[in-house]
């Protein structure tokens, strides 16, 4: 694949400056690493509920104690350099100063290969995962039985995640199938259940990272990006391999899907053609079978095969394949259970900022005011995002809905963003790569420390203060700064800034 139509970087001998500029993009990504990973190494100290380790592990953790209050300002720390490094290498890419690329790639290596060998941390959903799948186990249907019905049933021994304890699963069979063969691996151990459960999102964060780097790998400058935005990322490293968010899961089979479409859709014989729509269809099928949020991904897939009416047929039947039997299995239930899923996220978004003082009952107008939002939005950023070369459409189309159902929506969370960084990976260097970079640091230091509602915890007066104020005003304020700033790059196209000699 051939390098992405755009402005090109300069090149030429770099000073002292432009070197440091690199080095310290290096230093600030290792600097947050390393505390990523000394926090989850620490996690019994901060992170309820307390889990049980397996006799033999993995996973293994540090028993010591430390102040929570001071994992979590570390944890700040870690966020604030993770943002601050990947953004002053992306800088010094676009002019053309050197960037280690191998220290990239070894950073990443090592912080995914300790992670996973921890206990899940920063979020406790890998925990709710994990109980879906032994509900599985237990001949029960996670569409019905909630995780506390599952604590009573089973006896556990600590308390299960309080933020999603009486709702059902909501996400889809492929994802329930996948928790059910964990559960299997893990027997009766919760922490070994998850343990697999991250392991299989290391393969989907490696497989993404593998094809980035042999996608471009005759073009230095792209590769570094593609590492820098993804790879080597802390913040995605703490949202997918520390946080075990299956999301990843539903990027790997969705973006193969696209590149699918994009590669060999009308450019092979009829016949290899055809096949290569249902195998698109099929993988992006899959990815909505994992969480549902990613049949975006088919809305940009058949937005690019629009004017092939075969392949689009072809396309909608490899969805059906997976998406009808599977449903098929798991029920009405599972349908339910997703069309009464319970909001989360970040409050509701850039619209508390207005709403809130208009009474608690205008918050009731969130979502409708959102869907009203997101139609002109998603219209608009399919016509204006960058054009992207001919063999792009399916990423292109699939970038455009993802990012305008991201910044419009008010329930996200910080690793939702996965389904549009994975994709941007592949897309021309542009100013859109700072939309969504500055997105995803906003929410994920809002985010952390990634303990939701947990009752066992509190920050203290200052540090609760100063997350109150981030959640409630900081965030969301960003986040419509950034919502303003990608419509306006949609309405005047200034998607690329001149290169400066």
């Amino acid at each position: 694949m051939a390098r992405p139509a755009g402005p090109e970087p300069v090149i030429g001998q770099p000073d002292r400056a432009s070197r440091l500029a690199g080095r310290s993009a290096i230093a600030a990504i290792g600097v947050a690493v390393v505390l990523i990973v000394a926090a989850g190494l620490l996690r019994r100290s901060w992170m309820p509920p307390t889990l049980i380790m397996p006799v033999s592990g993995p996973p293994w953790e540090i028993t010591a104690l430390v102040s929570p209050r001071t994992v979590v300002v570390v944890i700040w720390i870690a966020g604030l350099l993770a943002s601050a490094g990947v953004a002053t290498g992306l800088v010094a890419v676009r002019r053309g100063w050197p960037v280690p690329l191998r220290a990239l790639i070894v950073i990443a290596v090592l912080a995914v290969a300790v992670i996973t060998v921890l206990p899940p941390f920063g979020s406790t959903d890998a925990l709710d995962y994990a109980i879906y799948g032994h509900i599985v186990a237990l001949g029960h249907s996670p569409y019905v039985m909630t995780p506390a019905q599952y604590q009573r049933l089973a006896g556990l021994r600590f308390g299960v995640p309080r933020d999603w304890a009486h709702d059902p699963s909501v996400y889809g069979p492929l994802a329930t199938a996948e928790q059910f063969a964990a559960a299997r691996l893990g027997g009766v151990s919760l922490a070994r259940t998850v343990f697999w459960l991250k392991l299989g999102n290391d393969l989907a964060f490696g497989a993404i990272a593998f094809a980035a780097d042999r996608v471009f790998r005759a073009d230095r400058a792209a590769r570094i990006r593609a590492h820098l935005l993804w790879t080597a990322n802390p913040l995605i490293i703490w949202n997918v391999v520390a946080g075990a968010h299956l999301d990843v899961l539903a990027a790997a089979v969705g973006l193969a899907g696209l590149l699918i479409a994009d590669r060999h859709v009308g450019r092979d014989t009829a016949r290899r053609s055809l096949a290569a729509a249902l195998a698109a269809g099929f993988l992006v099928g899959a990815a909505a079978d994992v969480k549902a949020a990613f049949a975006l991904y088919g809305v940009g897939l058949a937005w690019s095969l629009r004017r092939k009416p075969g392949h689009l047929l072809a396309a909608a039947a490899g969805a059906a394949a997976i998406l009808v039997p599977s449903y098929a299995v798991a029920g009405m239930p599972a349908i339910r259970a997703l069309s009464t899923r319970a909001a989360g996220g970040l409050g509701y978004g850039f619209y508390g900022l207005f709403l809130t003082h208009l009474g608690s009952g205008s918050l009731n107008y969130v979502v409708p005011i959102a869907v009203c939002l997101l139609v002109p939005v998603a219209w608009l950023a399919l016509k204006r995002i960058p054009s992207g070369r001919d063999d792009q459409q399916a990423v292109r189309a699939a970038l455009a809905l993802s990012m305008a159902w991201l910044l419009v929506w008010p329930h996200q969370f910080a690793w939702y963003s996965v389904m549009i960084i994975c994709v941007l990976v592949f897309f021309q260097s542009s100013r859109l790569d700072w939309v969504a970079l500055i997105w995803l640091a906003v929410m994920t230091v809002a985010d952390m420390p990634g303990l939701g509602s947990a009752p066992a915890f509190r920050l203290g007066r200052v540090l609760g203060a100063i997350q109150h104020e981030n959640l409630g005003r900081i965030a969301p304020a960003v986040m419509l700064a950034v919502l303003a700033a990608f419509v306006a790059g949609c309405v005047t196209q200034r998607w690329h800034a001149r290169t400066e000699a």
